[in-house]
């Protein structure tokens, strides 16, 4: 079994290790280096890093355009496998390997279908998630599903650490799909249900909500924690919020803020939320009691 990958994220990379080490991998497919830092330096991605430690030939491309479809066809592959590459395939790539493309995306399609489904997941309240291997198709997620995999949702996981864990859980079962399509034993169903898109996330989608409830406001930090990072508005700043917790007692308004027993509390829509790791604009990231020490006794998030 040939494979070309293609994925760009961390989250790629338990997918190329597992891979590499049952299969005969062609090339490895990943987005060009971007600038990271304060200094901007080009940065190979976690991928291309993956694959320069297992001495796999790379190609660097931002768009799977006609240059990577000339480079694939020479290499003859039988299968593509993408795990976030971050840009879609389509003819006629899509159709150069032999058995066509297969996608490890994490969620239980047709529900989140689109660039960030475990986040979505987490800032809807939804009490479990996954991950799914389908074939690829021309359609957004959209291809028959070839093996699942349901995963809860734990009530304090933010959206990073649950994508590390079904990283790890989705290489072995993209691994054992790819096994069962060499050996002719994969069954592919057509998805069910009525699609839920998850639309990648801007900085908007990070700013919470306060005059909605404390288990609104909570799901929403946890959803798009590490990135892009939740935030509050203070004196027309953004004001990072890294860690929080529902707190319960007596409620604020929402957007005032009070020290409740040691505790740094934020009123919401119903019961306050506890902030535990903040970063002021302009500042490094510390606890909030520190902060509040220098706040001057009255602040209100707007």
């Amino acid at each position: 079994m040939r494979l070309v990958f293609a994925g760009t994220p961390a989250v790629a990379v338990p997918s190329l290790t597992v891979l590499a080490d049952r299969f005969e991998l062609a090339a490895v497919i990943t987005r060009d280096d971007a600038p990271l830092g304060r200094k901007r330096v080009l940065t190979p991605s976690p991928v291309a890093a993956a694959a320069a430690d297992l001495d796999l030939p790379v190609i660097k491309a931002n768009r799977l355009g006609e240059d990577v479809t000339e480079q694939v066809v020479r290499l003859q592959p039988d299968l593509g496998v993408i795990v976030a590459y971050g840009g879609l395939v389509r003819e006629p790539l899509l159709s150069t390997p032999r058995l066509g493309w297969v996608n490890l995306h994490f969620s239980l399609l047709p529900r989140w279908r689109g660039a960030a489904p475990v986040q979505r997941a987490v800032m809807a309240g939804d009490a479990e998630t996954g991950a799914a291997v389908f074939q690829l198709v021309p359609g957004l997620d959209a291809g028959d599903v070839l093996a699942q995999l349901r995963h809860p949702i734990p009530a304090d996981a933010t959206a990073g650490e649950l994508l590390d864990n079904l990283a790890a859980e989705g290489a072995e079962l993209l691994a054992d799909t790819v096994a069962a399509i060499a050996d002719g034993t994969a069954v592919a169903v057509p998805q069910s249900g009525d699609p839920v898109l998850a639309p990648k996330l801007t900085i908007d989608d990070a700013r919470l909500d306060l005059t909605l409830s404390v288990d609104e406001v909570y799901a929403r930090l946890r959803g798009v924690t590490p990135e892009p990072g939740a935030w509050l508005l203070l004196d027309g700043e953004r004001f990072k919020v890294h860690a929080a917790r529902p707190a319960g007692g007596l409620s604020l308004p929402p957007g005032v803020v009070a020290e409740v027993d040691g505790r740094i509390e934020v009123g919401t829509g119903t019961t306050p939320l506890e902030l535990v790791t903040v970063q002021p604009a302009g500042r490094r990231a510390m606890a909030a009691a520190d902060w509040w020490r220098g706040a001057g006794g009255s602040v209100v998030f707007s």
